[in-house]
């Protein structure tokens, strides 16, 4: 499941390169809402999978559909249509783990009243890791600016939301929401995910182009990444630790930065291969589970 999930996981990226020339990002994403929950609908009428109860589950889904889904895809095809290039978007909101770290630290901290307070405080080795990981992104992203439209404030503001999101959603799921069906759980999530993002959406003015280009990345973002990467990333959420399943999105931006190079050709330079290295080995000791750091 975890390989399978980083897969599909890393073609969203791909996906948004492919399908963004042809229309705006967030009417392309209530297109992509509203096709996933009638596929989704349907899937539950056939199953005759059972729905949450109690008002209570139902917001907390709702809420969750918000920051996973609006905030956290708005934010990545709102960047992506700004010009960001793939793998750096990708780069910068697998930063999640780092900041999955940060918020358990402060929850396991003495006289925290966070209901994620049992949780372990981050330790000396992950502080470094923290520290490694930062300065990764900030070497590959230096490099962008003045180089051009690809990294400007709106899309570096647009991805930072979206890791706030990402980061902020997988926590409050793993808490607050009970065990569920994952099909009834992502059409609640995708229909508050509906409802919040179709009023900017109509704030967009370019037209959509009907083309073979854009409708096979609708179908792919409805059939592989809504029915098939947002139900796995539940399941993980519901069944893993917040640090393991987290540990999983750090996965995509190398093998989307390898997508984004055999499909469009952007380029991948030695600063980009040394930040993402230097990235990747301060997650990993974040991430890295106490047991191995005793070893």
């Amino acid at each position: 499941m975890p390989a399978v999930f980083v897969l599909i996981w890393s073609t969203g990226f791909i996906v948004a390169k492919f399908g963004l020339p042809y229309a705006p990002p967030l009417t392309f994403l209530v297109l992509r809402y509203t096709f996933s929950i009638a596929c989704f609908l349907v899937w539950i009428r056939f199953s005759r999978a059972r729905w949450p109860q109690g008002r209570q589950q139902w917001l907390h889904l709702a809420l969750t559909g918000v920051l996973m889904h609006a905030g956290y895809l708005g934010g990545v095809w709102v960047a992506v249509k700004g010009g960001m290039g793939s793998g750096l978007a990708a780069l910068i909101v697998g930063l999640q783990p780092v900041l999955t770290a940060l918020w358990l630290s402060w929850a396991g901290s003495p006289g925290s009243s966070s209901p994620l307070a049992a949780q372990a405080q981050v330790t000396s080795r992950q502080w470094v890791g923290l520290a490694l990981g930062l300065g990764g992104l900030l070497l590959v992203v230096a490099r962008k600016f003045g180089s051009g439209s690809e990294v400007t404030a709106l899309t570096l503001g647009c991805a930072v939301f979206a890791l706030f999101c990402i980061t902020v959603g997988t926590l409050y799921q793993k808490h607050f929401v009970q065990p569920t069906d994952v099909r009834s759980a992502n059409a609640i999530q995708l229909a508050a995910a509906l409802l919040v993002t179709l009023p900017f959406s109509l704030m967009e003015t370019e037209a959509i182009v009907w083309n073979a280009e854009f409708m096979g990345a609708m179908a792919w973002s409805v059939l592989a990444l809504t029915l098939g990467g947002s139900s796995l990333l539940y399941l993980l959420i519901q069944r893993g630790a917040a640090t393991s399943v987290t540990s999983l999105l750090y996965l995509v931006p190398p093998t989307t930065a390898l997508m984004a190079w055999a499909l469009f050709g952007e380029t991948i330079t030695l600063a980009t291969v040394a930040g993402t290295a230097l990235t990747a080995l301060g997650v990993s000791l974040v991430v890295r589970p106490a047991r191995l750091q005793a070893a």
